[in-house]
């Protein structure tokens, strides 16, 4: 294991806004990011060496499985060519803790109670869905196998809207997600409107918790699908209000708005040209007037009730 104790400096800041001065309040905030690189260690190892690597690493060793398939996928060419193409990203440290000290800056201002988690990466055979995984509140896992460039080889046969974002640049965003979900309250009476406010308050905690990355990216879109929704934002509005979608809990309303997919489905012309995941983009502006509109910490925002956030927020989709 190797620690990195991360002070980053206050910045010496003149005339600047109030943002400019929370972040130099962030930035005298200290965390120590400690990674643990078992990718590195199960590769690196021997057959001979397998006990003590299970008694080192107990977490990541069932009981049910026999030391015969830790040797099969010790021996196993692919894993070896994987734990290769991972060093070319990750050769080291510097670019996860570069990654991971700020983002926990970020949370551990916002939520003091926040304990900065060991980071352990592994190869887990391109299973996108679990790439993130917040095991405890001190234990983060990264599958670095996930994050080799939307280019490479390995994703070939993943589909393409997956794909563009399984890359080094997501790594934070992905994380500030798995966080965000530990933090906020999940629907209730699971209507459309409680469903894209949840993911609106998760793009919300993207925001103060990543200020620099771009708003494609917190959404995981191109800059042309972000322009996309930004010019369409009006028009998705009218659609859920005259399709009385809001109060629904009909289930279907998940897979064609909300759940990360090719493009959303309108029914419509433009749905080909549409990307997916319209609700949260809609839930996320509804977020943002609340806001704009509201005195509220991101704490109380988090448990604030769906459809009592949605009356004050006074959302107004720019025509």
């Amino acid at each position: 294991m190797q620690k990195f104790i991360l002070f980053l400096c206050s910045l010496v800041l003149s005339g600047c806004d109030n943002g400019s001065l929370i972040e130099a309040d962030i930035s005298k905030v200290p965390v120590s990011v400690s990674v643990i690189r078992f990718d590195k260690a199960f590769a690196g190892a021997t057959v001979e060496e397998l006990p003590s690597l299970k008694e080192e690493f107990p977490m990541f060793f069932s009981r049910r499985i026999p030391d015969s398939v830790w040797v099969q996928r010790m021996q196993d060419p692919l894993q070896q060519e994987m734990a290769v193409e991972i060093l070319k990203i990750f050769p080291d440290e510097t670019l996860l803790v570069d990654k991971l000290g700020p983002l926990f800056q970020h949370i551990k201002y916002y939520f003091p109670r926040f304990k900065v988690p060991t980071t352990v990466t592994l190869i887990n055979d391109v299973d996108y869905k679990n790439r993130v995984i917040v095991a405890s509140d001190t234990l983060l896992i990264l599958s670095l196998d996930n994050y080799l460039g939307a280019n490479h080889r390995y994703y070939t046969e993943t589909k393409k809207y997956i794909v563009k974002n399984l890359k080094a640049d997501m790594l934070e965003n992905d994380i500030a997600k798995a966080y965000a979900q530990q933090y906020i309250s999940p629907p209730v009476k699971n209507t459309f409107l409680e469903q894209i406010i949840y993911f609106g308050k998760q793009l919300y905690l993207q925001d103060v918790w990543l200020p620099n990355l771009s708003d494609a990216s917190k959404m995981g879109y191109t800059n042309l699908e972000w322009q996309w929704m930004q010019d369409n934002e009006l028009d998705m509005w009218r659609y859920f209000v005259e399709k009385e979608l809001l109060f629904s809990t009909d289930p279907g309303l998940t897979p064609r708005f909300i759940s990360n997919a090719p493009f959303s489905k309108f029914y419509l012309e433009l749905d080909n040209e549409s990307p997916g995941m319209a609700g949260r983009y809609i839930g996320w502006q509804i977020v943002r007037s609340f806001i704009e509109n509201n005195t509220i910490t991101p704490q109380q925002l988090l448990v604030f009730d769906a459809e009592a956030l949605f009356k004050k927020s006074n959302y107004k989709p720019k025509k």
